[in-house]
């Protein structure tokens, strides 16, 4: 049980860090950073989806021969259209940013550093999920679950959880709240994380043979966030191949853990 603990708490841990930039930087973070961040995060969460996920699902249900997929394409499609469910409920990044870009008035900043707070804590659900269903699976004893590929996932998602802290926190300081409070907003943005994340071990555990649709689910979950929020996010503006190379760095970094460890 420690172990599951433990490796539910890392991807907030990396959330945590990030937020501490604001303690030691003294400027938001530019563009292009933010840009090369995004893309990065984008390549992290592919490489996870596929690797971590997908392929677990597909492989757990083998014996059921050229049927193998089906589980995880109807978990995936469920992950997709619960996101796009709350795509229409609250706000995404980069939606949430269009529609504070036109508020009038003074509080135009503030309506926007909230969206982007509350976009991001939305964004963080499925990465807790994800890390849940593969602990879980591991708790289970599923055979295509390792101790070394749950490792591998948690510390994917909090690497590129570690740029998503300093957004947050970043900006807060920027407009004016104190170092401490900016560090505060941005470490619960991460909190749902470990939340998720156990509800997921717990309902993994109730329904084993769900195990498969689960992995898929967070899956499509994580892939939808990154084609709607990550992905026009690393493209905007001019010099935008950086957020490519940002992406191929972290995909290759994902990949490079999860087989290493896994």
């Amino acid at each position: 049980m420690s172990t599951v603990v433990s490796g539910l708490m890392i991807p907030f841990i990396g959330t945590a860090a990030g937020a501490g930039c604001v303690f030691f930087l003294h400027k938001d973070l530019k563009a292009g950073v933010q840009r090369a961040l995004a893309g990065f995060a984008a390549g992290v969460m592919v490489a996870a989806s596929i690797w971590s996920l997908i392929v677990p699902a597909i492989e757990q249900e083998s014996d059921k021969g050229s049927f193998a997929f089906l589980p995880a394409f109807i978990g995936f499609w469920c992950g997709i259209l619960f996101l796009l469910f709350l795509d229409h409920v609250i706000p995404h990044i980069h939606r949430s940013i269009e529609r504070a870009d036109q508020t009038e008035g003074p509080r135009s900043k503030l309506t926007r550093t909230a969206m982007l707070v509350l976009a991001v804590t939305l964004h963080n659900i499925p990465e807790g999920m994800a890390v849940g269903v593969v602990y879980a699976g591991l708790v289970n004893g599923s055979s295509n679950i390792t101790a070394g590929g749950a490792l591998a996932l948690a510390l994917g998602i909090a690497i590129q959880n570690f740029p998503e802290g300093a957004i947050i926190s970043m900006p807060l300081y920027a407009e004016g709240k104190s170092k401490p409070k900016s560090f505060v907003l941005g470490v619960l943005s991460g909190a749902v994380e470990p939340v998720f994340g156990g509800l997921t071990v717990i309902l993994a555990g109730i329904v084993v043979p769900a195990m498969p649709y689960l992995l898929s689910f967070a899956a499509g979950a994580m892939l939808y966030v990154v084609v709607e929020e990550l992905i026009p996010e690393m493209s905007e503006g001019e010099h935008s191949n950086i957020g490519v190379v940002a992406f191929a760095a972290g995909f290759s970094l994902m990949m490079a853990l999860d087989v290493a460890l896994g």
